[in-house]
């Protein structure tokens, strides 16, 4: 009878820990959604331009959810290209989503595997980040918190697309107001919020220099690729040999 009684009043403490949880990370996404809002509304409104259907620009959004991805796409669609180039195209520039994947597959390796197919597939840069310093921060990555950080950015991300598709030509020049700079920006704050790893300078200053050389040599998309994985060698080469826990 207690052990029912106990089990009784635990559920509404676990639905407010979960919903602190929930929130908790949907703060944590509310400034990502504004920081990639202007590039959401700008995919809309390059679409249609591509002779995307407002439907179809609303369903690539969700569908794919990967905004350079995207770009690279309504981009390469409708020319006289074979898919595998378009597909490989789209890969190069998500190429460091294997090495996020590899990264966070450590972090929820406790979720269920629905769970984990659905984290995956929401699985942005930002998201990569925040995952990270909450694991390190000794805290316990739930898939209630995970989903919370991506709700905002994903539901923004595809309404973004539908409003930048009927009105995207209002803005369809980001350089003019400077909002092209937010989610440079952003970025830049998630590299600095690691910036108490080990060999943190090291790995960043080798990996923007080797993607700039990329850029201006080989050209986008692969200076991302090719700079994330310079930083991987860096780290490697650099990295310090765990000590021997044997006892003498």
């Amino acid at each position: 009878m207690d052990e029912h009684i106990h089990q009784r009043q635990a559920g509404p403490a676990d639905a407010r820990t979960a919903r602190s949880q929930f929130w908790e990370g949907f703060a944590k996404g509310l400034p990502i959604m504004v920081a990639s809002a202007p590039f959401g509304l700008l995919f809309g409104a390059l679409a249609i331009d591509n002779g995307f259907s407002l439907f179809e620009t609303v369903l690539m959004s969700a569908a794919i959810f990967g905004g350079a991805s995207q770009m690279v796409g309504i981009e390469l669609f409708g020319q006289n290209i074979p898919a595998w180039l378009i597909v490989f195209s789209i890969f190069a520039v998500n190429f460091r989503h294997v090495l996020y994947s590899a990264a966070v597959g450590r972090r929820i390796s406790h979720f269920k595997p629905l769970q984990s197919l659905l984290s995956y597939f929401v699985l942005t840069d930002p998201q990569y980040a925040e995952t990270e310093k909450r694991a390190e921060s000794g805290r316990p990555v739930t898939f209630i918190w995970y989903l919370g950080v991506a709700t905002p950015i994903y539901v923004m991300w595809v309404l973004e697309a539908g409003v930048g598709a009927l009105f995207g030509n209002l803005i369809s020049d980001t350089h003019a107001f400077g909002i092209d700079m937010l989610l440079p920006i952003y970025f830049l704050g998630l590299v600095m919020g690691f910036r108490k790893r080990d060999n943190w300078a090291a790995i960043v200053i080798a990996s923007a220099f080797v993607s700039i050389i990329a850029y201006k040599t080989i050209g986008s998309p692969w200076h991302v690729s090719i700079g994330a994985l310079a930083g991987i060698l860096v780290a490697v080469i650099v990295a310090k040999p765990e000590k021997s826990q044997e006892q003498h």
